[in-house]
């Protein structure tokens, strides 16, 4: 899955075919498409735990027993019965309300406060922000000689080494610093435009 397919959806992996897709890896024992999915879905889930649970340290209990159960009932995921957000969630829904009906009833709060605890998923004015801050870096990032703009992409996006660079590439190191250095300079000029 390519970085641009990833982001179409306006969150990075987010779109619920992406998350679709990852829950099929998943559930062929795809270790990487697991790590991908939690990356992509745990802010999100986790925000549902704490709406339920009145402590943190539950909540996150709670989403470890979400991830594991998702590790091993991703076979069972049906995308013509469920979006894979609302799958997720309803596990994570099902796992916070079988923790909180476990707790004592002292440390309980009451379902009615739960409206109240601020959701940890974002705000459509971060979304909206978000992707105007994409949109700002990718045409910043066009505007580079594809030179600068590949190495640079390469070094942040795949988290390559200088050196690595300067084998891929063919060229002395202190050349593909210079490039990146100049092209980062670059970039943040026009950033800040």
């Amino acid at each position: 899955m390519t970085e641009s397919t990833a982001t179409q959806s306006g969150i990075p992996g987010a779109g619920d075919d992406t998350a679709a897709q990852l829950l099929g890896a998943v559930a062929r024992g795809d270790r990487a498409a697991f790590e991908r999915l939690y990356r992509d879905t745990s802010a999100r889930l986790f925000g549902v735990c704490l709406r339920l649970l009145p402590e943190r340290a539950e909540a996150e209990d709670v989403l470890q027993e979400v991830y594991a159960t998702v590790w091993r009932k991703a076979g069972q995921f049906d995308a013509g019965r469920a979006s894979a957000a609302v799958w997720l969630a309803m596990i994570a829904r099902n796992k916070a309300i079988d923790r909180l009906r476990a707790m004592p009833a002292l440390r309980r709060a009451p379902l009615e406060l739960s409206e109240e605890i601020a959701d940890a998923a974002p705000t459509p004015a971060s979304q909206a922000e978000r992707l105007d801050e994409r949109e700002r870096l990718r045409r910043c990032l066009d505007e580079l000689d594809a030179r600068r703009r590949d190495l640079i992409r390469t070094a942040f996006f795949e988290g390559c080494t200088y050196e690595e660079l300067a084998q891929r590439s063919g060229s002395p190191l202190g050349s593909v610093k210079s490039w990146i250095r100049r092209g980062l300079i670059q970039l943040r000029a026009c950033l800040e435009r």
